[in-house]
């Protein structure tokens, strides 16, 4: 899942690492259906643990059509990460269209008991050979 770029954001020493790839094996663009999976990073860079409590993703296809996502955690889990480590997952993305981006935050708390919000970098879901870039 590592075949494609990287897109990386930081807030308050919270590196956010994206890869998005195109699943062709599960995308059916003659029934308008094309599918990504994206695999997250979180690198704790600050001196102390936070804790993943919830995440906001704002998706876009190629139409302008947009989905808000939020919800608890990630992927079933609310993870502390502790200064130095890192927490990664795996999900997806299914589209009506060749191509779409998203964007999005997560909500962390400290260990004080400090609400902030942290940025997940926007990035692009193409189609293998359809170039497209962000900027």
């Amino acid at each position: 899942m590592h075949d494609s770029r990287a897109y990386e954001a930081e807030t308050e020493g919270i590196l956010v690492r994206v890869r998005p790839s195109y699943l062709a094996g599960q995308s059916d663009p003659d029934a308008g259906r094309w599918v990504w999976a994206y695999q997250v990073e979180i690198v704790n860079l600050s001196p102390g643990p936070v804790q993943l409590v919830a995440r906001h993703w704002t998706i876009t296809d190629a139409r302008g059509q947009v989905e808000e996502v939020r919800g608890a955690g990630v992927v079933g889990e609310q993870p502390t990460i502790q200064p130095g480590d890192s927490y990664s997952y795996a999900s997806g993305c299914p589209l009506r269209t060749e191509s779409g981006a998203m964007v999005g935050s997560y909500r962390m708390v400290d260990d004080r008991g400090r609400m902030f919000e942290v940025a997940i970098p926007a990035f692009s879901l193409d189609v293998p050979g359809e170039r497209r870039v962000l900027n």
